[in-house]
This record gives C-alpha cells, structure tokens and sequence, in this order.
C-alpha cells in the first residue's frame, strides 16, 4: 500500500456513542451488524471465515491484525462471514512464507469493510460494560443522521433467524467414503474444522442443509448424527428443533456444538437467552464435571442455555461449567445417547485440550453399532 492519508470512519452504536478510526486500504464504505469482540492472539482467519460471526462486526482484541497473512487452507467457509472488521493495527504486509494472500486482498475477495486505528481497549470497555448492540462503521463521517436511520433498520441479533444465510443449499459428503462410520451433519453454518477432526476419526459425513427433514438425513442410514455451531438465535429454528426431537426419541447417536448445543437444550425443552456480550476468544475456562479436570477452550457464542432449568430437568445432567461466568458449557442426556457442549473442540483457533470430545462421538456410536 502506497503511503498517503487514511480516510477517516466512525463506529456509531446504536445508543449514540462514536468511536474513531481509519479505513483500511483508503477506501470508502460501510457495514453494519452487532459489534462483539474476540480475544484471540492469533487465528484471525479462522474467526473471519466462521460462519457463527455471520450479521457481526468482528472487533479484535490483538493490537496487530494481519500480520501474518492468510492462506486458503485455513478457511472455515468458502470466504469471510463477519459483517465487518474493527481493529488497532492494521498490517498491509505480511511476514509468513505459507501465506497465499495479504489479508487487505483477503477481505477484498469477501467485500468485507473494515476500519482501523481504533482504540479497541476503550471500545471492548464499552462492549463490556454495556453489552452487545448493533453499530454501523462507515466513512461517512458528516453523516451521522443518516447513519443512524441506516442502523434502525438492522434487525437485532435476538430472535433472529441467520442459519438459512450460511447453510449449504444442497447435501455433500466430505471425508473417505469407504470409512468405517457415516455420520449425518446438519449444517446450520458448520466449521470445515469439525468436519476434518470427524474425517480423520475413520468417519464419513454428508452434510445436510438447515432445513433438512429426519427422513432425509435417516434416508442415508448414518451410524450417528451431529448438529453444527451456527450464527443467530436458536429460537427460530424450528425445523432444526423438530428433527432433534425426532433424533432424540429414536435414541441415534447425537452430538452438539454451539448452536447444535442450544438446538438440542431448546429441544429438551430448557429455554436460551442471549448474552449480555457473549463468549468470545481461545483461552476460555472450562470445568468438566465427570472427570473433574479443567479444560482452555475456544469459544464463540451470544446465546447460551438457561443454567436453572438444565439442572433442574430430570433426564439432563450438566457435564461443563464456563468458569468465568457460571454459565453451561457442556449437557448430556441421562437416558438417551445425546450431548453437546457451548464451545469448540475443534480448536480452529484454538487450544486441543477438548478434542476428545470427538472421540467421545465415536466411541458412543461403536457403543450403538455394537
């Protein structure tokens, strides 16, 4: 990039707060979704490409963004899903051989806005104290009335439906079709990651859309089936809802992550509420109740599950507690083959400390074949 004077843009929230910055690359633009925040050092592109992010502006903690390029292999999705990008430092070059792309070219492929030089403490401060809301960024400086005209029109995040906008459209398989075990994946804005780890464990997976019914994905004949992490409110997924419950009452193998977590919590009739700024980074604490150890995990979620009605159901046990919130991060049904967890033992980013949970998968669905 050329060295010459930034453009200047605003982040407006919704209760009338500005914060300043530049746009990256000089360019004129704006996008607008509900600002979050994730904690990450690295794995910036794996953020950027989760569909879970999708309706979001991405603000990010780390002080340098970009520095290390991107590289297609490391894709979550077929591009970037946040709406938008928020950060300090904004590197236009890149210092790592394996990277394909500078991340400008990058978020240029996806048409991602983003800004920089924003004093993202101060914002994250903001977010924290007063929780998620949507903004609008933009270089449209003069223009605060009409910004915000432009942001009452954003829906907000809860009851919001967004599965339909990331899911695929038509069923594919991934992974060795001569494997030993078929796993039926509904994808209501799944990870290329959860994909790979379920692959590597001897297993073949068909990937459903959002709307899939329990006779299309029965129709495969799977050993087992799994419910993928995903952006927006659980509560309007109806579809998703009711092929769980019919998973369920025919006691398949069935594993959870994220959203797939609240689908099947929704589907045992415990209520989710959304967060007052959510779970978002790869050094979150987590506490597994069975074996009593403590786990660093990745996690991104602005829903989670009602704490008092999943202990109080007679047939869910609580298997993870987030330890810096309380909050539920993992279930398990106590008579059925099913659990979940609020967080991703994908790693992608992330730390691997969870990653048994996929075995755990496997190993319930050797149980069932037996």
């Amino acid at each position: 990039m050329k060295y010459q004077a930034k453009r200047k843009a605003i982040i407006l929230l919704e209760d009338g707060t500005i914060f300043y910055g530049k746009a990256v690359g000089n360019k004129e633009g704006n996008a607008a979704g509900e600002v979050c925040f994730n904690t990450g050092m690295t794995g910036y592109q794996e953020i950027f490409t989760d569909p879970s992010y999708y309706g979001q502006l991405m603000v990010t903690t780390n002080a340098h963004i970009g520095n290390y390029g991107t590289n297609k292999e490391e894709n979550e999705s077929d591009k970037a899903k946040i709406a938008g990008l928020i950060c300090k430092n904004f590197s236009y070059t890149m210092s790592r051989p394996a990277a394909d792309k500078s991340l400008e070219e990058f978020l240029e492929d996806s048409n991602i806005f983003a800004i920089s030089d924003v004093d993202t403490r101060a914002l994250v401060t903001y977010i924290r104290e007063n929780g998620a809301m949507n903004a609008i960024i933009s270089t449209d400086v003069n223009n605060i009335d009409g910004l915000k005209e432009q942001l009452a029109k954003v829906p907000d995040m809860k009851g919001l439906e967004l599965a339909s906008k990331v899911s695929v459209k038509e069923p594919y398989y991934f992974g060795n079709e001569n494997a030993t075990y078929k796993i039926a994946a509904l994808d209501v804005g799944i990870k290329t990651n959860i994909l790979r780890n379920l692959a590597k464990r001897d297993a073949y997976i068909k990937v459903f859309p959002y709307d899939a019914t329990y006779e299309e994905m029965k129709e495969w004949n799977p050993d087992g089936y799994f419910l993928s992490n995903g952006p927006g409110d659980p509560q309007p997924l109806e579809s998703a809802i009711s092929v769980t419950k019919t998973i369920i009452e025919n006691d398949h193998p069935l594993f959870g992550i994220c959203l797939g977590h609240q689908i099947i919590a929704i589907a045992n009739g415990i209520k989710t509420y959304k967060m007052h700024h959510g779970h978002r980074g790869i050094n979150h604490p987590v506490k597994n109740m069975v074996s009593g150890k403590g786990e660093i995990t990745s996690q991104n979620h602005g829903f989670s599950v009602d704490k008092e009605q999943t202990e109080a159901h007679p047939d869910v046990e609580v298997t993870h507690i987030c330890l810096n919130d309380g909050t539920i991060g993992g279930l398990a049904m106590k008579h059925k083959n099913v659990f979940s967890v609020q967080y991703h033992p994908e790693a992608s980013p992330g730390p691997h400390d969870a990653s048994y949970l996929f075995d755990e998968f496997i190993d319930r669905i050797k149980s069932a074949k037996a």
